[in-house]
């Protein structure tokens, strides 16, 4: 293969990486925000506890969080992110399962095939 093929295949690798990706962070957005999409969302023991006010408080950070960077979203995903609620740091996860929840998607592009799992939690109890 010579130097330009190579690069053309690369070029095309890349891109369709760039659309999987692009896909993946609409689906993850769409899900987060309660927009769509088909997934369940599970919120730890230690959320539970700060009480029914703040959970509320929670829930609408995640579906609002916008501050993805480098640092919180290297794989461009949107499947991660952290913020504070009064003293205590939040995370949020999406995790991508196959349909029947006992293993991982084979394509987390692919709603069909994926159901997303958002959990809430302390950082504490990571």
């Amino acid at each position: 293969m010579t130097d330009q093929n190579q690069t053309a295949s690369d070029d095309n690798e890349n891109t369709g990486e760039a659309r999987r990706t692009a896909r993946i962070r609409e689906l993850n957005d769409r899900f987060r925000t309660l927009q769509g999409g088909k997934g369940q969302i599970l919120v730890t023991q230690g959320v539970q506890a700060l009480g029914d006010a703040a959970m509320a408080v929670i829930f609408h950070k995640v579906r609002t969080f916008d501050d993805f960077s480098e640092d919180n979203d290297p794989y461009g995903e949107h499947d991660f992110g952290s913020f504070k609620q009064a003293d205590k740091t939040i995370y949020w996860k999406i995790d991508y399962y196959g349909l029947t929840l006992d293993v991982g998607s084979e394509n987390p592009a692919d709603e069909t095939v994926t159901t997303r799992v958002m959990t809430i939690l302390l950082a504490s109890e990571w």
